[in-house]
């Protein structure tokens, strides 16, 4: 049976995202409908890998301390609603570093491959930027969804000019979800890697 595998950036697509970055507990705020979205993944079988670039933590704003604490009540919000994370990476440096990890290098992604033995063919990644679509195109994933949450209406007029399709623009991450759900459902495991998405099932 193939893997069942969802990559997820974090704000803009989980929380309301902010110019300000996320540096407390405190101005984490849940989307309308993510938890529920991270609940249907749980569900039916996906194991969910959070992504996130975090260079409030290379900009000085925030600390690890309090991006771990923001990460552990945020885990603990979602299984409360019955929804899990198998793992979170993220990227604390500066875009002027030139790490490995910081999207829309795949670096993040590679790192979930190898923890839990992912077939990156049968993998999908959602997001809402520009970086999100990129990485999940370098890291080899079956499909890229964009979110029109957070940055995801500019980043859907950037893709278009840049000639860089999403494979499904969703409203939210709840929308995005259902649509995996639907080409999970419409295709046998038999006929996985002819589909049109490639593997998502």
């Amino acid at each position: 049976m193939l893997q069942k595998v969802v990559f997820l950036d974090r704000d803009g697509v989980v929380n309301r995202d902010s110019p300000n970055y996320i540096k407390t507990w405190r101005e984490f705020h849940f989307l309308p409908r993510s938890l529920d979205a991270l609940r249907m993944l749980h569900q039916n079988g996906f194991t969910v890998v959070l992504v996130t670039n975090q260079s409030g933590i290379g900009r000085g704003l925030i600390t690890p301390g309090n991006l771990d604490d923001i990460h552990r009540k945020m885990t603990q919000a979602i299984s409360a609603h019955d929804g899990h994370l198998a793992a979170i990476f993220h990227c604390p440096h500066h875009p002027d570093d030139h790490c490995a990890c910081r999207k829309p290098k795949p670096g993040m992604i590679l790192q979930g491959r190898q923890r839990f033995d992912i077939d990156l063919s049968s993998a999908v990644m959602i997001g809402d930027s520009v970086k999100d679509i990129e990485c999940a195109r370098n890291a080899g994933c079956a499909a890229a969804v964009l979110v029109k949450t957070g940055n995801g209406i500019q980043a859907e007029k950037v893709l278009q000019a840049q000639s860089l399709r999403p494979d499904h623009v969703a409203r939210d991450l709840f929308a995005a979800v259902q649509w995996i759900l639907s080409v999970a459902r419409s295709v046998t495991p038999k006929d996985c890697r002819n589909h049109v998405r490639d593997n998502i099932c």
